[in-house]
């Protein structure tokens, strides 16, 4: 059982495209999948900062909140004697 020079010239020559487009389109992946995961690290960082920001504005409003419960309450003043009990 010969096999013909040309058929493995030709297995040979595949194997070696079939490489060839493989490590192409590994190194293809790897290009995508590093600018997929830097543009997901600066919407990460967007996401920090907004929380960030978010939570500072709720601190605030508490305190806003609160100044306000307080500036309505000495505006109403104390209750009269009768509605105490």
């Amino acid at each position: 059982m010969l096999v013909d020079p040309d058929v493995i010239g030709i297995i040979i020559a595949l194997f070696a495209f079939s490489a060839t487009v493989l490590g192409g389109v590994s190194r293809m992946l790897a290009k995508h999948s590093r600018g997929l995961d830097t543009r997901f690290d600066s919407i990460d960082e967007r996401f920090t900062r907004l929380e960030t920001q978010i939570t500072e504005l709720r601190v605030e409003l508490k305190g806003d909140i609160a100044d306000v419960r307080v500036s309505i309450a000495r505006l109403e003043g104390p209750l009269p004697k009768l509605q105490r009990i």
